[in-house]
């Protein structure tokens, strides 16, 4: 081997001994670096274990405000995380925000797929759902939870209470369709009659107005009418033709009386018709 001849092996080990140091500074690092993620991942369950122990303490003094606020932090700090989705739901559903609780509720049953914890889930979320008056979504929440722990008797006795509320809410429903029905149908009525009312009324009035005027009439006919008792008594100016006559045979008479006055006084007649 020449003098130049070390200079080409020189580098082959020297470069074996650098790939060795750099293996080893390697294993080294990934030691390190697991003994560091280790004792975060420690830390950050720790922590988030912190913060779901003091959401339930305060839960348990019934201070759900304050609960809630545990429970988020622990959710920010682990978003997958069961407990804290289903407590949280539990915190919205105490304080009545029966909406953000089937949100929590639903992320919760995302989060699992242990039959027994997916049972508490969803009859939790009957119950927000029967509080939100949503009766028939309810019950098949709770069926769906007795499915999954066909032995929940909690669940058995809500599915049953949501039953009678629905076979109640649907017998008033139909009472009150027929009592509108039949209001409709007073009112109806009543309408009628207030229109034969009315009519009436205007029947009458117009009887009145009729029977007044009859009466005016009447009075007018009376008033333009003579009187029976002048009609009864005769014209004390007039005569009727048997006193004429009886008067004109009075006047003859009278006149042959005094003719033969007359006579018996000069012994001449007197004429008493003219000459033709």
């Amino acid at each position: 081997m020449s003098a130049s001849d070390p200079h080409t092996e020189q580098p082959g080990r020297n470069g074996r001994w650098l790939m060795k140091s750099i293996s080893i500074k390697y294993i080294l690092t990934l030691i390190f670096l697991s003994v560091i993620t280790a004792g975060g991942s420690n830390v950050l369950a720790q922590s988030l274990r912190s913060s779901v122990n003091k959401g339930v303490d305060l839960y348990k003094k019934d201070k759900y405000v304050d609960s809630e606020v545990e429970f988020k932090k622990a959710l920010e700090k682990s978003p997958d995380n069961f407990q804290a989705n289903f407590n949280l739901g539990d915190s919205y559903y105490k304080e009545g925000k029966y909406e953000d609780a089937l949100r929590s509720y639903s992320a919760a049953l995302s989060k699992t797929r242990n039959p027994e914890l997916r049972s508490k889930v969803y009859h939790n979320i009957g119950n927000a759902l029967l509080k939100s008056q949503k009766i028939k979504e309810s019950i098949g929440a709770y069926a769906d939870a007795l499915k999954l722990n066909p032995n929940d008797d909690s669940t058995k006795y809500n599915l049953s209470y949501a039953l009678n509320l629905l076979k109640n809410k649907d017998q008033n429903q139909k009472q009150q369709n027929k009592n509108d029905k039949n209001n409709k149908n007073n009112k109806n009525d009543q309408k009628n009659q207030d229109k034969n009312n009315q009519q009436n009324k205007n029947n009458k009035d117009q009887n009145k107005q009729n029977q007044n005027q009859q009466q005016n009439q009447n009075n007018q006919n009376k008033r333009n009418q003579p009187n029976q008792n002048q009609m009864n008594q005769p014209d004390q100016n007039k005569i009727t033709k048997a006193q004429a006559q009886a008067i004109l045979n009075a006047l003859n008479n009278d006149e042959k009386d005094l003719q033969k006055k007359l006579r018996k006084m000069k012994g001449t007649p007197i004429k008493t018709d003219k000459d033709w």
